[in-house]
C-alpha cells in the first residue's frame, strides 16, 4: 500500500457545475438561485477573491454580463464576446438567462484580498523559517501549502505554477502523482482541456514507472472523466467501469455521478456482448439501478463489488447488524469508502433518481424500442442537460443511441416495413424515413428504404464476412505476386549484370 493521498482537497470542482448551472438555459430557475447561494458562501467561506473576480466582476467576469453591482458605484456594462478563452470550459453554450447573476460588491473583493494577501504573508513566513532553521521537508510542505492557498481562493495560474515548482524539487513518487492529479482539476476546474491531456499523459508516465494501486485506480478515473469531455466515449468506458469497484476518487466526483458516467459510455460504446456482461449485468450498477433502498445503500458502500473478496466473513457480519436499519437512509447515499481517509470531504450524496437510466439500459438490451426513445428523452433531460461534462455532447449521444436502436432492430431481419418499424419504435413514419435518411448517407447503416409501392419497406445489405475476406485475400495475393516478381526480374538483372 502507498502513503495516503495528498493536495486532494481543492479546489472544489462541485463549485464548477454551479457555474455551469448558472449558464445552463435547461437549467430549473430555483436550481441557478441555489447555484448563486453555494457560489457565494464557497466564496465568504474559503476567501476566494480571485474567482469572486474572474466570475463576477462588472467588466471582467465571465458570469456578471450586465455588469451588476451592490456596491451602489456604476457598473460599465461588458463588451458582448468579450470573456476568457477558458471561459468556454466552465459555461454552458447556451448562455447566461436573465436573472441568474452573481452580484459584485467592490467592498467585499477588497476585504477577500486583503485576507488572501494576510494569509500569502503568513506562508511566506513560514517557509522562509524553515529554509533558515528546518530541512527539506519542512520547506516542501509550505511550498505544498502555498499551492493549496492558490487552488482554494481560485487563482488557476498562481497555482498551477506553485504546483510545478513543488513537482520539480520533489523525489518522491507517490507525491509526484498527487500534485499531477490536482493539476488535472484545476484543469477541469476551469474547462482546460489541453491542460488536463498533457497532465493525464504526465500521470500515467509516472504511474507506470512504479505507481502504487490506490493511485492506479484513481488515475483510471481521472482519465476516463477527461476522456468523457472530450467525446472518446468508446476509450472512457472500460476505465469507468473500471472504477465502480474500486472508487476513491471522491474529490473528483460522487459515486452517483461515476455511475451515470459509466452506464451512459458503455450504454453507447460497448458491444451487445460486453454491454451485457459490463453495464445490464454488472453488480455494481444493478445494485444502484435496478434495485430497492437496501441493495442500493449496499452498493454506495462497496459493500456489493464485482471483484474477489467484497464481502469476507467479517463484513458480512457487519451487514448483518446494520440492514434492518438500512431503509431509514434511503433518501441520501453514504460513501462509506471514503471513510477514514483523512480528506475532509462531504460523506453524503444527494439522492438521485435513476429510474430512468435503468430503463434506457433495459429496454435497448431487451428490444423495447418504444420504451427505449421514452427513456433516452427522460436521460437527456434528468442527465445530459444538467451535467457539465455531458452537456456539450448530448446531440451527439442521443443521436448515436438511436443509431444503435436502429442497428440493434435491422440486423436481425432482411426485409422490414417501415411503418411497422415506426410503431417498434414509437414515431411516426415520416420521422422515422428522414431519421434513417441521414444514417443510411453517411454509411453508418447498410440498407435502402423503397417507398414508392406500398407503406414502404427497408431492406438492409448485410455485408457478406466470408466473401469479403476472401475478395481481400485474392486481392492482396496479386499483389504479393506481382511484387515478387518485380523482385525476382531485380535479383536476375543484377545477375546478369555480374556476369
Amino acid at each position: 500500500m502507498g502513503s495516503d493521498p495528498q493536495y486532494a482537497k481543492w479546489p472544489l470542482l462541485p463549485l464548477s457545475q454551479h457555474v455551469f448551472t448558472l449558464t445552463n438555459p435547461y437549467a430549473a430557475r430555483p436550481a441557478q438561485q441555489a447555484a448563486v447561494r453555494s457560489l457565494q458562501d464557497a466564496i465568504s467561506e474559503h476567501k476566494m477573491a480571485p474567482l469572486y473576480k474572474y466570475l463576477a466582476h462588472p467588466t471582467e467576469g465571465i458570469l456578471n454580463v450586465a455588469g451588476e453591482t451592490t456596491s451602489g458605484a456604476a457598473a460599465q456594462q461588458k463588451p458582448l464576446g468579450r470573456k476568457p478563452s477558458a471561459a468556454a470550459g466552465m459555461m454552458a453554450s447556451g448562455g447566461l438567462p436573465s436573472g441568474a447573476n452573481l452580484p459584485w460588491d467592490e467592498q467585499v473583493y477588497q476585504q477577500l484580498k486583503a485576507d488572501n494577501d494576510k494569509e500569502l504573508e503568513e506562508i511566506q513566513k513560514e517557509e522562509d523559517e524553515a529554509v533558515e532553521k528546518a530541512g527539506d521537508t519542512e520547506i516542501m510542505a509550505a511550498r505544498g501549502k502555498r499551492a493549496e492557498f492558490f487552488a482554494k481562493i481560485g487563482d488557476k495560474d498562481k497555482a498551477i505554477s506553485a504546483y510545478e515548482d513543488v513537482l520539480e524539487k520533489n523525489g518522491i513518487l507517490g507525491t509526484k502523482i498527487d500534485i499531477v492529479l490536482a493539476v488535472i482539476r484545476m484543469g477541469l476546474f476551469y474547462g482546460d482541456r489541453a491542460l488536463v491531456r498533457k497532465y493525464v499523459t504526465k500521470a500515467k508516465t509516472l504511474v507506470e514507472s512504479g505507481g502504487d494501486w490506490d493511485r492506479r485506480n484513481r488515475l483510471k478515473a481521472y482519465e476516463g472523466l477527461h476522456l468523457l469531455t472530450v467525446r472518446s466515449y468508446n476509450l472512457a468506458a472500460p476505465l469507468l467501469l473500471d472504477s465502480l469497484s474500486t472508487f476513491t476518487s471522491y474529490e473528483l466526483c460522487t459515486y452517483s455521478n461515476l455511475v451515470v458516467y459509466s452506464v451512459l459510455a458503455g450504454s453507447v460504446s460497448l458491444k451487445r456482448v460486453d454491454f451485457k456482461s459490463k453495464v445490464v449485468d454488472a453488480p455494481e450498477i444493478k445494485a444502484i439501478l435496478g434495485a430497492d433502498g437496501d441493495d442500493k445503500m449496499l452498493a454506495l458502500s462497496g459493500a456489493i463489488s464485482a471483484g474477489p473478496g467484497a464481502e469476507d466473513a467479517e463484513m458480512r457480519d457487519v451487514k448483518s447488524t446494520t440492514t434492518p436499519n438500512a431503509s431509514t437512509k434511503a433518501t441520501t447515499a453514504v460513501n462509506l469508502t471514503t471513510l477514514g481517509t483523512g480528506m475532509d470531504q462531504p460523506e453524503t450524496e444527494m439522492a438521485i433518481d435513476f429510474s430512468s437510466l435503468a430503463q434506457l439500459v433495459n429496454s435497448l438490451y431487451n428490444g423495447h424500442y418504444k420504451l427505449f426513445f421514452q427513456a433516452l428523452a427522460l436521460v437527456e433531460e434528468k442527465f445530459l442537460t444538467q451535467d457539465r461534462y455531458l452537456f456539450e455532447h448530448r446531440g451527439w449521444f442521443i443521436r448515436e443511441m438511436r443509431l444503435r436502436a436502429y442497428q440493434q432492430l435491422l440486423q436481425s431481419y432482411r426485409v422490414v416495413g417501415l411503418e411497422s418499424m415506426a410503431n417498434d419504435f414509437g414515431v411516426t413514419v415520416d420521422f422515422l424515413d428522414r431519421d434513417l435518411a441521414k444514417f443510411i448517407a453517411g454509411g453508418r447503416i447498410p440498407c435502402t428504404i423503397d417507398r414508392v409501392t406500398g407503406k414502404g419497406v427497408i431492406e438492409t445489405n448485410r455485408p457478406d464476412d466470408k466473401n469479403k475476406q476472401y475478395q481481400d485475400v485474392v486481392k492482396q495475393g496479386d499483389q504479393l505476386i506481382t511484387k515478387l516478381q518485380k523482385y525476382g526480374q531485380a535479383v536476375r538483372l543484377r545477375g546478369s549484370e555480374r556476369a
